[in-house]
């Protein structure tokens, strides 16, 4: 006998949803939280005061950022409902999805690094500190290969923005101040 045919009358243990709409669709909270974040991007580039910018100004990247974004929560919900997950213990079914706390900790870390250094290392170094950190919380074990890419992507990202577009990013030491 197992401890499931000792349970109590009435004492079912099915999941909650079950037999429902919502039964292995639980993935939809993350489309949610895009189109979330991508509204929130919208609305605060549009209430964003440009003045005379030219195009393609301040606030054109975060709006296509956002609208990309909610293309693609669109295209997520449509998949999640086509093909919802199968119920949780069928056929010693182990879940699809897991939490990697270690690669979220780098990336998170590495993020508020970034962030709190930005104004002493300056664009290119911070990036590429952050860049660093992504690479590594996801596995990449290649110290000066990830440095390097690092250095690049932090230097392509600093050309675009600040060259290309004229937008002021702190250059940090490198510019000789702070």
């Amino acid at each position: 006998m197992s401890a499931l045919d000792t349970a109590p009358p009435g004492n079912t243990s099915t999941p909650m949803g079950s037999g429902t709409f919502w039964e292995g669709r639980s993935g939809l909270i993350m489309p949610v939280l895009i189109a979330a974040f991508s509204l929130f991007l919208i609305f605060g580039s549009l209430a964003m005061d440009a003045g005379d910018a030219e195009f393609p100004g301040p606030g054109f990247f975060p709006t296509l950022i956002g609208v990309v974004g909610l293309v693609l929560a669109v295209i997520i919900t449509i998949g999640i409902i086509r093909t919802p997950d199968p119920p949780a213990g069928r056929d010693a079914q182990t879940t699809r999805f897991h939490s990697d706390f270690t690669a979220l900790g780098w990336t998170v870390l590495g993020f508020l690094a970034f962030s709190v250094l930005l104004p002493w290392l300056g664009w290119i170094l911070a990036a590429a500190l952050l860049f660093w950190c992504v690479a590594h919380g996801f596995g990449s074990r290649r110290a000066v290969f990830d440095i390097l890419v690092s250095l690049f992507m932090g230097s392509v990202a600093y050309l675009a923005f600040d060259v290309a577009l004229g937008l002021n990013l702190p250059s940090g030491i490198l510019g000789g101040g702070f």
